[in-house]
């Protein structure tokens, strides 16, 4: 079991971090999280029956120990809606130039700000399906949904990210018309 237990924390520690650190936004909470999950992974995996894949069951977990840490956070739902810096975030590309960087990296703060306003399922959805590049029913199988229900979620997440996001760069645009004539 020792050998297995470190394959599967060598393997996927840092996809199980990533995924808690954009659900909480918080580093040290991400980090005690990925902790709880192995304890519940070391505890069941005697249980894991391999319907699906390690991956997936590991991200199953790791949704599961995160409501269970918003569910004990007084005023969850407003701590949902906090600001936070994702200038601190990582940026996952490979080798851009300068200029690519600068772009990338305001759109995903952008995603970012705007996946703030999502709700746990919504968000979950997103951040399996695009950041973690699972499939739909990868997706459907951590979350213990049916495939319809993440495509439904998917679809009306997406909906949702793009109004936002139109909203901001018409604020931001506002923002910069107004910059401009103050000058």
């Amino acid at each position: 079991m020792d050998s297995v237990f470190d394959e599967l924390y060598d393997k996927y520690h840092h996809d199980v971090f990533q995924f808690l650190f954009y659900m909480v936004r918080n580093k040290e909470h991400a980090e005690d999280l990925v902790q709880e999950v192995y304890i519940r992974v070391f505890k069941s995996y005697n249980r894991f029956e391999g319907k699906s894949s390690e991956r997936t069951w590991l991200f199953s977990i790791a949704r599961n120990v995160a409501i269970d840490f918003f569910r004990k956070q007084k005023g969850w739902k407003d701590r949902l809606l906090e600001k936070f810096d994702w200038s601190t975030s990582q940026v996952k590309d490979e080798y851009p130039i300068p200029e690519e960087i600068t772009v990338q990296k305001e759109e995903i703060m952008s995603v970012y700000k705007c996946l703030e306003y999502c709700t746990v399922d919504q968000r979950s959805v997103i951040i399996l399906r695009y950041i973690h590049d699972l499939s739909i029913a990868e997706t459907a199988e951590a979350l213990g949904w049916t495939e319809s229900k993440v495509k439904t979620t998917q679809h009306r997440s997406l909906k949702i990210l793009k109004k936002l996001m139109d909203l901001l760069s018409e604020k931001e645009g506002l923002k910069s018309e107004k910059v401009r004539v103050e000058r």
